[in-house]
Formats: C-alpha cells, sequence, structure tokens
C-alpha cells in the first residue's frame, strides 16, 4: 500500500518524467502501456487490436489542461480521431476525461466542449465514454453526463463508475433509471477512507454487486476488469441468469493481460480495449505501475543495470 502510494503521488508529479525518461528501460516500459505520443502510432495499435478480435476505445492522454485554448485543442484532437475513425475504417470509440475539457476552469465550457464531441460522434453512428476521474468531480462529471444524455441517445454517450467508492451502487441504480451505458471498473485514483473502500475485498464485493446489477437491466454495459475471479464471477452470472455473450463487453486496458484479452476474445465475448496516446502520458504511466507492483520491480532491475 505505500509503494501504491507512493506512486499515486509521483503521477502527479509531472516534472519528474524527463528524468525518468533517460532510462531506457522507463522508455521501454512506458510502451507498454502508452500507444505512442500521437494519432496515427494509436491507429497502427488498434489495427492490430482488431485484428486479434476485439475493438478498441481511444483515450487521448492531458492531464495538464489549464486554459481555455487547451481544452479547445483537446475538443479539436477528439473530432479529428472520430474522423480518422471512419477514414481507416478501425472498430474504435472514443474515451474523454472532463478535466481535459475545462472542469476545473469552468463547468459549463465543460459541457459545451463535451457536447461537441458526443454531437459528431453521434452523426457518425460512433460513441462516446465519459471517464470518471477523482472523488472531488464524481457528482459534476455523472451531472454533465446527465444533461449530454438528455440530449442524446443511449448509444451516443455513456459514463464510467468506479467500485472502491462507497457511492457507487446507489449511482448506477440511479443511471440506469435513464437509462445509461455503464463502464464498472474497480477505480485507480488515491482515495480516502471517508469516500472509499480500504479493502480490496471490500471493493471486489462492490464491483460483483454492481456488475450483477449492470447484467440484469437488458441494457449494453462494460465490465472492465482484469481480476480474472470478477471476469469468473460475471461470466458464471451471465451463464446462470441466461444473458448472451452479445449482451455485454469486457474490457481492459492497453498492455495488460494481453493474453485474456485475446483469449475471452477467442472464447466469443466481446472485447474493447483502452488505448492511451498522447505527449503527457506520465501520469496515467505511473498509475498502471502503482496498480501492477511487479512492473516496478522490472523497471527498477533494468534501471539499475544501466
Amino acid at each position: 500500500m505505500l509503494i501504491r502510494n507512493a506512486l499515486l503521488f509521483l503521477s502527479r508529479q509531472e516534472g519528474l518524467k524527463d528524468f525518468a525518461t533517460r532510462f531506457a528501460a522507463f522508455r521501454k516500459m512506458t510502451t507498454r502501456f502508452v500507444a505512442g505520443e500521437n494519432i496515427e502510432e494509436a491507429i497502427r495499435t488498434i489495427r492490430d487490436i482488431n485484428a486479434k478480435g476485439a475493438t478498441a476505445s481511444f483515450d487521448h492522454l492531458n492531464e495538464s489542461v489549464e486554459s481555455r485554448a487547451e481544452t479547445e485543442a483537446e475538443v479539436g484532437e477528439y473530432l479529428r480521431i472520430l474522423e480518422l475513425i471512419d477514414e481507416t475504417g478501425i472498430r474504435s470509440n472514443v474515451s474523454i476525461k472532463l478535466t481535459q475539457f475545462g472542469l476545473e476552469i469552468d463547468p459549463e465550457l465543460t459541457y459545451t466542449n463535451a457536447r461537441k464531441v458526443v454531437e459528431d460522434a453521434a452523426r457518425r453512428g460512433n460513441f462516446v465514454r465519459v471517464d470518471m476521474e477523482g472523488s472531488n468531480v464524481t457528482q459534476i462529471t455523472i451531472d454533465i453526463f446527465k444533461r449530454l444524455r438528455a440530449e442524446f441517445g443511449l448509444n451516443d454517450v455513456g459514463i464510467v463508475l468506479q467500485s472502491y467508492l462507497y457511492r457507487t451502487l446507489e449511482d448506477a441504480k440511479a443511471l440506469l433509471k435513464i437509462p445509461a451505458r455503464i463502464r464498472i471498473c474497480k477505480g485507480a485514483y488515491n482515495e480516502g477512507p471517508d469516500v472509499a473502500f480500504a479493502d480490496k475485498k471490500d471493493v471486489d464485493a462492490n464491483y460483483v454487486r454492481v456488475m450483477q446489477l449492470l447484467l440484469s437491466s437488458g441494457t449494453y454495459h462494460g465490465i472492465a476488469t482484469h481480476d480474472e475471479r470478477m471476469i469468473d464471477a460475471t461470466i458464471n452470472f451471465a451463464q446462470r441468469e441466461g444473458i448472451g455473450k452479445d449482451a455485454f463487453e469486457f474490457q481492459m486496458l492497453y498492455g495488460v493481460r494481453r493474453d485474456l484479452q485475446e483469449k475471452l476474445a477467442r472464447d466469443g465475448y466481446n472485447m474493447r480495449v483502452y488505448v492511451p496516446y498522447g505527449k503527457h502520458w506520465y501520469p496515467y504511466f505511473m498509475r498502471r505501475l502503482a496498480e501492477r507492483p511487479a512492473n516496478i520491480w522490472f523497471v527498477m532491475k533494468n534501471m539499475l543495470k544501466g
């Protein structure tokens, strides 16, 4: 837990990026989790993912947006992504973080920016997933999503919930009444015991409760996990309840459990891979290290070798 918390702290110190990238092992490890720094590299990655029977979701990494001009650049990047999805024929949707669209500047600006992307995706027959970030922005993220969902269709825009938050089960129940397409994940931010379960077994138990609620709703949802116990729980519940493989999708991060991604696709399950790219990859990468301690030792061992 101490190592995880330290890495989550370091994820917020993007000034360390230049120092860390001096080490070849660190640079090599980033390519495992990040599909390059530009759209073209991400497209090549998604072609490979599609060839193995899975779909994808683009995520442009940028957690340092501080001005209205930067939020406009993010909107432009996502409109370009949607255009290229059409032009190239790759099978992918997009994921957006509202902080990139101005959430820490002006919520109304954020809504306007997000709306432009959702409107373009809807026009193209594509889909936008609104990612969930730290608990300090959970409610405003849900509020903006609900405004978007009121204007656009079920298959135009969806949202993410995190099972480590106490509030998530009730949030899921409320959102299903709209209805909404939901991705359930465990969560990757450093949250305190006032808002989140501290014990992994409680996070997992909440994950299973929400997963079962989602699968029973009749709406198409994303079950995002690399934990084989959560995957088995999902498959067993779906089989027991007579829920078909085409009624939901599994989702995983690029570079994590590729073997399991390919196996689920071969077994006939819908599999979507979350593909992050961009120059501002450092915070995202450090959170991935925090989630998988084995990766830390790999980096440290190779750094010591020089």
